[in-house]
């Protein structure tokens, strides 16, 4: 059990699932068999540009961090873990000792890995492989009854969470999200959670749009094809919180440009790398708040439970499933957004 076949990028659209060697597993760690893992807009990014903002791939990485599986091996003590179980894994991995940690940031922790990410050399290796490793902390036990692939989404839903405390007390607000990708439908429905009244989804496309209307959004607005009609919305019912998932300039402008005075924008989404143009004067003049979101903290044990409970029903955004075995077709497919919201992988 040393050796595993994962989905590993070499360059910029050279993705391969390719044997490793995994070794000898560590003490004190958990070895996953994969079940289910969502192909994220992170990996895409990684998959077209061997990039995602300012995160460049140097070396051979293996993508995926929403991942779900089955523990089949356990090195030394794993408390609340045995052989068998069905995992959530939380793809972070913080130290718990630097100053973000203990004062409850971990997602800022200064000595962080995150699976399947180039934010540190060398890399950490994610979670598309046949097996994988992680420790006993990044394990939430889920019901043997809940779908693998409903436990791989728990990732994106607390990216979605965090990012909706990060605009803080939104109940009775109107809030618009900029981008109807998976983590901007998922942060409407964390937004809806966190009490707002009215929300507006902002896209180019039309077919995500019109995904995120039968999820619930009040408005969705196209502007694609009428850039006119988000400034006719604030017009007639001014955007407390302006949510920028897209991760394009033009989201943020957007953004910035159309969120009420006094009112927050959130940057959720991953702007390209270096430095990009913004309407800075707006943000002085209209006094908004702008602030970022990092990943996720204790979000994660969160999004796992509202997953359980019902409260948020993450397997609506899936639309295909492929094996590991075909993740550079699935990977195609997932960048096909007239043809996909949410693309899952599965190890069996």
């Amino acid at each position: 059990m040393s050796s595993a076949y994962a989905a590993t990028l070499f360059g910029p659209e050279d993705l391969r699932v390719v044997e490793r060697d995994l070794g000898a597993l560590l003490p004190g760690m958990v070895r996953v068999r994969l079940r289910a893992g969502g192909i994220c807009g992170s990996d895409m990014h990684y998959f077209r540009h061997a990039r995602t903002g300012d995160f460049i791939v140097t070396s051979p990485l293996v993508l995926g961090h929403e991942v779900a599986g089955e523990v089949v091996e356990i090195n030394g003590r794993a408390d609340g873990l045995a052989i068998g179980d069905h995992v959530a894994v939380n793809p972070s991995r913080w130290c718990g000792t630097c100053v973000r940690c203990r004062e409850g940031r971990p997602n800022l922790c200064e000595n962080i890995y995150f699976m399947g990410s180039a934010s540190k050399t060398p890399h950490m290796q994610g979670g598309f492989s046949t097996l994988f490793d992680a420790t006993p902390a990044q394990c939430v036990k889920v019901p043997e009854n809940l779908p693998f692939a409903a436990a791989a989404l728990a990732e994106p839903l607390a990216v979605a969470l965090h990012a909706v405390a990060r605009a803080g007390n939104i109940e009775g607000r109107h809030v618009a999200l900029f981008g109807a990708g998976p983590i901007g439908l998922l942060s409407m429905l964390a937004a809806r959670l966190g009490g707002a009244d009215r929300i507006t989804m902002v896209d180019i496309a039309a077919q995500p749009l019109a995904f995120a209307k039968t999820l619930g959004a009040d408005r969705v607005v196209d502007i694609g094809a009428d850039q006119a009609g988000l400034a006719d919305v604030a017009a007639v019912d001014p955007i407390d919180v302006g949510l920028e998932v897209s991760g394009t300039a033009a989201g943020l402008a957007s953004a910035i440009r159309t969120v009420r005075r006094g009112g927050t924008v959130v940057l959720v989404g991953n702007l390209p790398g270096g430095e990009i143009s913004v309407p800075a004067n707006a943000i002085m003049a209209k006094e908004l708040d702008v602030r970022g979101t990092f990943r996720f903290g204790e979000e994660f044990r969160q999004a796992v439970e509202r997953i359980i409970s019902g409260a948020v029903d993450v397997q609506r955004l899936i639309t295909a499933t492929r094996p590991l075995a075909e993740a550079p077709e699935a990977f195609r497919l997932a960048l096909d957004r007239g043809r996909s919201i949410k693309v899952i992988l599965t190890g069996d």
